[in-house]
């Protein structure tokens, strides 16, 4: 990396020692807004051109384009505003999105441009209003100031900074793939160990716990609070996004298993349950249920969290159609097997090792993309940092 950003120092010195110029966006760039689009029209005109609008993620694909081969774009409103996007070939730019097309790709390298808006970002913020809705009025952002130092410098900066996001796609794609195949293998051992014959005692679910309905936090939410609540984004997220409140409405103990009871068609929050770890820590939210095991000397309470978790036989009442809503008794009545204690505790050992190994990765897949994008943001910074050049 010394060796790279020493053949930038030495362009510099040798192209631009005084210094760059600096221009206007609006100077070298014509902004322009995309063009509306409805998610009605996205759901029927299904195509393979992908929608860019407020986000870095398409909104959709279909059957039009009206955008080619100028692939930044700069988000104009909403909490994203001043968010860059990057989309090569067709495509369909939303109106919620500028189009920043270059007109001089002698003067400035589209990539190079892509980096430096990246760089810009909190001042391009900067340049928003924050009334009702955050907005991006294109003359201000036409006012941004951008350094030009000459071609070969831009080149130069691009294969460095290209360098450090190609690696990081490269990683997240490898860590998703083993996260993919450790689930797969998890699931597959689930499977098999939770698949009883007839010698095994079954009996419905009413007979082994008491059941406990949620109640709305809405007027209870505050981010300083010291309860978590047990809403249906915390569970489907494993915990990962949460919400606050400052009193326990409804209490949930050690041991308790959380079922989601509401979901949209073919969702994946549906029945998905959360294992509670300690006591006076979370608060349930309503449409979801607390199952609190009867007798914890012969059932296991983890083994069952193993057993309900996305139940099969809860995910029939899904039609794909409609928002599916559980019913008590529809919970209830499903059939749970009963092994030996012994063996219920083996279940659970083999399991919980396997969550373990899920958990590493998950956790470690962020930290390690935080890790390269601190690098590369580091670096961009370095290497975009100019003189300006004084007449």
């Amino acid at each position: 990396m010394t060796k790279h950003i020493s053949k930038i120092e030495k362009l510099i010195a040798e192209l631009c020692p005084k210094g760059v110029e600096f221009k206007d966006l609006g100077e070298v760039c014509e902004i322009k807004t995309g063009q509306g689009i409805s998610k009605s029209y996205i759901s029927q005109n299904p195509g393979e051109y992908s929608v860019i609008n407020s986000g870095k993620d398409p909104l959709g694909y279909v059957d039009k384009y009206n955008t080619e081969n100028d692939p930044i774009g700069i988000t104009t409103r909403g909490a994203g505003v001043g968010s860059i996007t990057w989309c090569e070939g067709k495509y369909f730019r939303g109106n919620l999105n500028y189009a920043t097309t270059i007109e001089d790709e002698n003067l400035l390298n589209v990539r190079y441009l892509y980096h430096l808006l990246l760089q810009s970002k909190a001042q391009i913020q900067q340049l928003s209003t924050f009334d009702a809705i955050p907005a991006l009025n294109k003359s201000n952002l036409e006012k941004l100031q951008i350094p030009l130092p000459p071609l070969a410098v831009q080149e130069e900066i691009v294969k460095i900074l290209n360098s450090f996001t190609e690696l990081e796609a490269e990683l997240e794609a490898e860590l998703e793939a083993e996260l993919e195949a450790r689930k797969k293998q998890y699931e597959h051992y689930r499977s098999e160990l939770l698949t009883f014959g007839d010698g095994v005692r079954w009996t419905t679910l009413g007979e082994i716990i008491h059941f406990m309905n949620g109640k709305g936090h809405e007027k209870h939410i505050n981010e300083n609070g010291k309860y978590i609540v047990v809403n249906s984004k915390f569970v489907s997220t494993e915990g990962k996004v949460k919400k606050y409140s400052k009193q326990q409405i409804s209490p949930i103990f050690e041991d308790d298993i959380l079922m989601v009871m509401s979901d949209l068609p073919n969702g994946k929050a549906l029945a998905k349950c959360f294992y509670v770890d300690e006591n006076d820590k979370y608060t349930l939210n309503q449409r979801i249920c607390a199952l609190t095991v009867k007798d914890k000397e012969n059932l296991n309470a983890k083994y069952l969290f193993y057993i309900l978790n996305r139940n099969s036989q809860l995910l029939r009442y899904d039609s794909g159609a409609d928002q599916t809503n559980l019913r008590k008794d529809d919970i209830l009545q499903i059939t749970i097997p009963l092994p030996s204690l012994a063996e219920q505790a083996r279940i659970v050992s083999i399991l919980d090792k396997f969550d373990a190994l899920v958990n590493d990765i998950s956790i470690g897949l962020p930290a390690e993309l935080a890790a390269r994008r601190s690098q590369y943001e580091y670096y961009r910074g370095k290497l975009l940092s100019f003189k300006e050049y004084a007449n």
